[in-house]
């Protein structure tokens, strides 16, 4: 038997707030803590045309990305990469990365990360 209850939520009744030092970039946290996931976090994030999260590492937490729609640039430690809507993304524990929108379109993606209290952001930029 489960020690929490299984949960079904839609993107649209979950708050949305803006990410930290960004430009054009929100976040809406679909699954974590507070609902009793015991694991995992997972948050989806909006990044508007001309969008940009700054560069950023987190020592020790691996995160991982699906891209659910639009196109973006990310780079991972000094490596520029283009994401796309169904691409994945590893981010391993300690890489520097950021991400920009440089299309006309907004961008979608999901990212799962780690529960823990130790979540630390060392911004580089």
């Amino acid at each position: 038997m489960p020690s929490i209850p299984p949960l079904v939520r839609s993107l649209e009744s979950v708050p949305e707030t803006r990410v930290d030092r960004a430009r054009g970039a929100s976040m809406r946290v679909l699954v974590g803590p507070e609902d009793g996931a015991e694991r995992l976090v997972t948050r989806c994030f909006t990044l508007e045309p001309g969008g940009r999260i700054p560069c950023h590492r987190h020592a020790d937490i691996e995160h991982q990305q699906l891209v659910l729609e639009g196109e973006m640039v990310v780079n991972l430690d000094g490596s520029e990469r283009v994401a796309r809507a169904h691409d994945c993304v590893l981010i391993p524990a300690g890489t520097a990365h950021w991400y920009e929108n440089r299309s006309d379109r907004p961008v979608r993606f999901l990212c799962m990360i780690p529960r823990t209290s130790s979540y630390a952001t060392e911004w580089l930029e």
